[in-house]
């Protein structure tokens, strides 16, 4: 047995309205909130990064279970928006939990499923004996340049998962990928914002894969949309996975725990595992959870988690970090200068 033995997120508490972001550009606020289904975004502190939203959300995990560092093997970190080009985020993680020096890490990039990617490695590392304690994260501060449609989604976050075999709180039973060529979205070096490749984001994009990945997963393990208890998928907008759950005969009541989205926006590498820690946040043992991510490119990783005893007592403990309900409430909100200057757009000489 190996999964999932605690989780944490960190979500930073600023926060611009879809309509503060029309109204300086011309937009129709209420067109693009019921196209999208979102209404705000999360956004960065000034002196926030990728690299400090990885440390609390792992110190968030492990505060709800406490780890020795020393046995911890490998920290792996899925971002966008690593700080540095060359200089790796998973180091300056690893150091703040005090897993240095005796491990393996690395920074991951695959768009937004770069976190489930350092999932799955992790997993194959426990499962292996090459470690005891696998930290695998997906954080960002996503991009999205002045005007563009992604501006009205693009937020900050991120979310930790130690995987391990000790007392699971979500068994990870099975996973699997799906991944082709499929150019629908990119940032080249040295640009400070990607672009989209229109017609292909929707369906040669995201709903391809995870719907190949959905489908493929649900061939090996047998099982069927009504086995799940509750369901996760990537989330861009509030549409895409609403339709996605659709499509493969999942139903409203299965996903509208982890659907976040709405008052959080994209988070991008930690969109999907946000969504999921929303999900365990109320998970009780014996529940069932089906997880699609996608990040593109393209690819989805596909998971199923069979949740267990341990979540409910014992070493684990999930009322000593915050939940994603929680992290959500209180928010401040920024007008479009504030929230420009907070994430770089406007820069003090």
């Amino acid at each position: 047995m190996a999964g999932i033995i605690t989780y944490g997120v960190y979500i930073p508490r600023f926060r611009i309205k879809v309509d503060e972001i029309a109204r300086v550009w011309g937009g129709n606020a209420s067109d693009i909130r019921g196209g999208l289904g979102v209404f705000e975004k999360s956004v960065p502190d000034l002196d926030e990064d990728a690299a400090t939203i990885a440390v609390e959300a792992a110190r968030n995990a492990l505060r709800r279970r406490p780890v020795d560092p020393e046995q911890i093997g490998a920290v792996y970190v899925g971002s966008e928006s690593h700080p540095y080009a060359v200089k790796p985020t998973a180091c300056t993680v690893g150091e703040a939990i005090s897993a240095t020096p005796y491990m393996t890490a690395a920074d991951y990039e695959f768009a937004c499923k770069a976190g489930t990617a350092a999932v799955q490695t992790c997993l194959g590392l426990v499962r292996s004996s090459m470690v005891t304690y696998g930290v695998a994260i997906g954080s960002d501060v996503s991009q999205g340049a002045p005007g563009d449609a992604l501006e009205y989604t693009a937020a900050a976050g991120g979310a930790a998962y130690v995987i391990g075999r000790d007392d699971p709180v979500a068994e990870i039973t099975e996973t699997c990928s799906f991944t082709t060529d499929t150019p629908d979205f990119w940032r080249r070096e040295g640009q400070n914002y990607p672009r989209h490749g229109g017609r292909f984001t929707g369906e040669p994009g995201y709903f391809k894969h995870v719907e190949g990945a959905s489908r493929l997963l649900l061939e090996k393990t047998g099982s069927r949309p009504s086995d799940y208890t509750y369901a996760v998928f990537h989330q861009p907008n509030a549409k895409f996975p609403q339709k996605a759950a659709k499509n493969l005969g999942f139903t409203q009541d299965q996903i509208r725990p982890g659907l976040v989205v709405p008052h959080l926006g994209n988070t991008y590498s930690g969109s999907c595992m946000i969504g999921l820690a929303a999900t365990l946040d109320i998970a009780k043992p014996g529940d069932r959870i089906f997880v699609t991510s996608f990040g593109s490119g393209a690819g989805s990783d596909s998971f199923d988690l069979e949740v267990t005893d341990a979540i409910s007592g014992g070493a684990f403990d999930r009322t000593r970090a915050p939940s994603v309900v929680d992290l959500l409430k209180n928010p401040k909100y920024l007008d479009y200068a504030q929230y420009a200057r907070h994430k770089g757009k406007i820069v003090m000489q």
